[in-house]
């Protein structure tokens, strides 16, 4: 864990309750005099604190120091990612997170299935956590779009990642792009791409859409 979340990170004292504190005294075993390293995921600054008071319940801390340390993606990419199974969403997340994606906008494309509505806390709360584990200073972004004709329209140099033999490399600059469901893209959508803006993989296997948005930000942030 490289820091601890919370949203009063900062204030002279911080008061500990709940979770937070169940993890830090139950599973951490942290004691009295102990530093811990805190952020509130919006000014890039790091907070160290200085455990003085535990009980059963709740924890004091006092702000013994405080430093500017961003630690942010060397790259900005934007991933329009259109609405697959939440599980697989909630799944694969963390390591979209770590890996140094900027944004992502979830998407209802024509072959999404209607019932998977990610859950926006529950999204948040899987980024926070990822964030104290790999040292990311500010948290992913989450947007949602009806279909991707608003998403083009928004998005108006977005590349797309489909069958083709334009091939994605390392040195492709792309600020954003979009991933499809599974399945794939309808006719229908594919009749709004620009040709010279698809791009495919040098692969003749079919990748799960999890597994090539993960392949998509690898390729181009690492």
């Amino acid at each position: 864990m490289q820091f601890v979340y919370h949203v009063s990170s900062g204030d002279s004292t911080l008061q500990v309750e709940g979770e937070l504190h169940k993890y830090l005294f139950k599973v951490r075993r942290m004691t009295n005099g102990s530093l811990l390293n805190f952020r509130n995921l919006k000014d890039d600054i790091l907070y160290k604190y200085s455990i003085d008071f535990i009980d059963k319940k709740r924890a004091s801390l006092t702000l013994v120091d405080s430093k500017k340390y961003p630690v942010l993606p060397s790259l900005d990419l934007h991933v329009g990612w259109c609405i697959v199974d939440t599980k697989s969403i909630e799944k694969i997340l963390p390591h979209l997170n770590e890996i140094g994606i900027s944004q992502i906008t979830f998407i209802q494309s024509d072959f999404s299935q209607k019932n998977y509505k990610p859950n926006l806390e529950r999204l948040e709360k899987i980024l926070i956590n990822s964030s104290g584990q790999c040292g990311r200073s500010n948290l992913l972004k989450i947007d949602f779009c009806q279909n991707i004709e608003t998403f083009l329209d928004k998005y108006t140099d977005t590349f797309i990642l489909d069958f083709s033999e334009n091939r994605l490399e390392n040195s492709t600059k792309v600020e954003t792009i979009l991933v499809g469901p599974e399945g794939g893209f309808s006719d229908r959508e594919r009749e709004l791409f620009v040709k010279t803006k698809v791009f495919g993989f040098d692969s003749k296997l079919i990748l799960k859409s999890e597994t090539a948005v993960m392949a998509t930000a690898s390729k181009i942030l690492l």
